[in-house]
C-alpha cells in the first residue's frame, strides 16, 4: 500500500488528492469512479483534520492500494479514539431544516463505497474503505 502522511489541516486536503489521483493516472478507471474515490477521500481526511485532534496538530495517513478490481483507502490517525460508524445514519426524508447538523458526509462515503470498515489499533484510529471498480489496470 502506497502512503502519504501530512499534517492534519485543511489545506493539505489538496496535497492528499494529488497523492490520490496520481497514482490512479495509470489505470483505465472511469471519470465517474475517480469521482466516488476523490469525494470519499476529501470526506474522511476533512473530518479526519477537524475532530481527530480538538487540540489541534497530528497527523494522517492516507494509504492507497489498487487491485484488479478493488481499490482500498486507508486513513490512520492518532487522535481521539472515535469509529464514525457507530452513528446512526442521518433521516434524509426530512428538510435539511428538520435534520441534525452532521453525520452526511460519513453517509455518503457508505453509500459511495462498497466496503467501510473501522478499527483502533496501536494508539490509532484506522478507517478503511473499499470501492470496487472492476479492472481498473
Amino acid at each position: 500500500m502506497d502512503t502519504l502522511t501530512v499534517r492534519a489541516a485543511a489545506e493539505n486536503l489538496e496535497a492528499v488528492l494529488g497523492f490520490i489521483g496520481g497514482k490512479l493516472t495509470d489505470t483505465d478507471l472511469a471519470a465517474a469512479q475517480r469521482n466516488c474515490i476523490n469525494i470519499i477521500a476529501e470526506e474522511i481526511f476533512v473530518n479526519a483534520t477537524c475532530y481527530a485532534y480538538p487540540g489541534g496538530g497530528g497527523e494522517v495517513s492516507v494509504g492507497l492500494e489498487i487491485g484488479a478490481d478493488m481499490v482500498t483507502l486507508e486513513f490512520r490517525d492518532g487522535g481521539t479514539p472515535y469509529n464514525p460508524l457507530d452513528n446512526a445514519d442521518p433521516d434524509t426524508s426530512l428538510s435539511a431544516a428538520e435534520r441534525e447538523i452532521g453525520g452526511l458526509g460519513i453517509f455518503m462515503v457508505k453509500n459511495l463505497a462498497d466496503s467501510v470498515s473501522y478499527r483502533y489499533e496501536n494508539n490509532e484510529n484506522i478507517l478503511t474503505v473499499e470501492k470496487n471498480t472492476g479492472k481498473v489496470t
